[in-house]
């Protein structure tokens, strides 16, 4: 939900500056003003693809800092099992319900995506409907008609092929289509005067010759992807308006008179006063525009001059610069806000009973314990570093330094490794040739959350090297070993460089022959890392 919030902001933010510049230029021509909307719009949708792939450039906003209660409540600390204990019944915790396609999804989300059905199917019902009205409309046959249109053409420098047809409706007068345009006119045209007939495809031809109908479907996507966004409607509703104008522009330049025009037009509004499926054509009449454009016609001080191909590069070329940054910024602060997050094993189950703690750039730290389901949660705290500290027995402590930036970031998940066990060894020989006396039987080890910990089954004392028992020689070497899924010593290393090799070879020796019992994390075998400490001692 976050992302399409940023997003629809970004979006938002270019529209917005778009209809500041069509307010700019009012002076300016409606060919000039549609273009600044189209490119506006284009704008709008490259920003998302934007925000992804540029690098980010980050504000740091103000916030107070808020009161901080230092004072936690903990949750009840579950019981933690001894070694060899069964384990805690948390089998509805460790174990992930299969959940629907929609769950977790945001009703947010499932909001926007209810519009963008409702508006985009609104669309397709309209250009299903012309698409049916064309199918059953005639084609004109009449030769002066037929003249006209070529005439047009050529001064318009249309070279696709053009379909006008009549229509069974009343009230249709409009053009629509890319490769192949059609002209749709209403079932009374048959009785229209040959100047009309010739204001009317003049029109029309410079719809097409200005490639309106695609830029227009382009506008009414965008605005069922931004449904929510007013901004959005508004430069739909003004990229039709200054449409039509533009086209009168052209109209006008071409010699027609604009008392004649508005006469014309008059009339034809007369006839097409509900023009239907107006977001899949661009209709030549729409009364809503009336009033403005017949009031344009009649001014003979508007600049009706279409802009140049490097004039409109320029105006693509700075919007797109305008979206850069827009796609770049991000806001740093996004706090305050509790601090909260849940804490699993390597399975995936929640642990209950976990120390958490908070420590702040300012070293001041702050407590919580997981509850039953996992979740800790410290109060507010602002955009920061800190440092999260998680420890219960049997796991590997967790000391982890993060910065809190963006909002996602006041929710954690955290996941704890199973620990590692310790055992000391001690090699104990006399300095006569007494016999030697065996090895101590390894101390219970205590382990917590879910782990059922290994019970040593072979145990091999370590052999006091001759060597050194003659040359009265002591030592301890500490040593790590990894046990295996299937309870062997997998690896063994020793931790020190201060160890003599006589030493380190005979503790290595004895604990690769050791075998346990498999570690098992919610009756799953895991690997385990082991220390042991290997004394060699001499009695006096």
């Amino acid at each position: 939900m976050t992302v399409l919030v940023s997003l629809a902001l970004r979006s938002s933010v270019i529209l917005m500056l778009g209809l500041v510049l069509v307010l700019c230029l009012a002076r300016g021509s409606a060919a000039l003003r549609h273009r600044v909307l189209a490119a506006t719009l284009f704008a709008a949708v490259v920003v998302v693809p934007l925000s992804f792939t540029v690098p980010d450039w980050t504000v740091t906003l103000p916030s107070p800092a808020p009161e901080i209660n230092r004072s936690v409540s903990r949750a009840p600390v579950a019981e933690v099992p001894a070694l060899g204990a069964q384990p805690a019944n948390i089998q509805a915790e460790a174990t992930w319900p299969v959940a629907s396609p929609w769950q977790g999804v945001s009703p947010i989300v499932l909001l926007w995506l209810a519009g963008v059905i409702s508006t985009a199917g609104a669309l397709i019902a309209g250009l299903w409907r012309v698409s049916r009205l064309a199918d059953r409309a005639s084609p004109i046959d009449d030769r002066r008609w037929i003249q006209v249109l070529e005439t047009l053409r050529a001064r318009y420098g249309v070279s696709r092929p053009i379909v006008v047809s009549r229509t069974d409706a009343p009230d249709l007068l409009a053009t629509w289509g890319v490769f192949r345009p059609q002209v749709l006119l209403p079932r009374g045209a048959a009785e229209w005067p040959i100047d009309r007939v010739h204001i009317v495809f003049s029109h029309e031809l410079a719809h097409i010759s200005r490639h309106d109908w695609l830029v227009q479907i382009g506008a009414e996507s965008v605005r069922a992807l931004l449904w929510f966004n007013p901004l959005a409607w508004i430069v739909c509703r003004r990229l039709r308006s200054e449409s039509e104008q533009a086209c009168d522009d052209e109209v006008l330049g071409r010699g027609v008179a604009g008392r004649d025009y508005a006469a014309h037009l008059l009339a034809l509004a007369r006839q097409c006063r509900r023009p239907r499926s107006s977001w899949a054509v661009v209709p030549m009449a729409h009364p809503s525009t009336l009033e403005r454009r017949i009031a344009a016609m009649l001014n003979p001080h508007l600049e009706r001059q279409a802009p140049s191909r490097r004039t409109v590069a320029a105006i693509v070329t700075a919007l797109l610069l305008i979206a850069l940054p827009v796609a770049a910024l991000r806001a740093r602060q996004a706090g305050p806000a509790p601090l909260s997050g849940t804490i699993y094993d390597a399975s995936g189950a929640v642990m209950p009973g976990v120390a958490v703690t908070l420590v702040d750039a300012n070293e001041i730290p702050s407590k919580a314990t997981t509850n039953a389901s996992g979740r800790f949660q410290f109060p507010p705290v602002v955009a920061g570093k800190y440092v999260l500290e998680a420890t219960i027995p049997g796991f590997r402590a967790l000391r982890h330094e993060f910065e809190l930036r963006d909002a996602p970031d006041w929710n954690r998940v955290v996941t704890l490794q199973v620990g590692e066990l310790k055992e000391t060894i001690t090699v104990r020989e006399s300095r006569m040739n007494a016999p030697a006396q065996a090895a101590p039987a390894p101390s219970a080890i205590r382990v917590g959350g879910n782990v059922r910990a290994p019970r040593k089954e072979v145990h091999v004392p370590p052999v006091y090297p001759l060597s050194m028992r003659e040359a009265g020689l002591t030592g301890v070497v500490p040593i790590e070993a990894v046990i295996g899924r299937d309870g062997s010593v997998a690896s063994v290393r020793v931790l020190s460089a201060q160890v003599h090799p006589d030493f380190a070879i005979a503790a290595v020796d004895a604990v690769r022959q050791w075998r346990f019992t498999p570690t098992l994390l919610n009756g799953v075998a895991v690997e385990v890392v082991m220390r042991v400490s290997v004394t060699f001692d001499l009695d006096d």
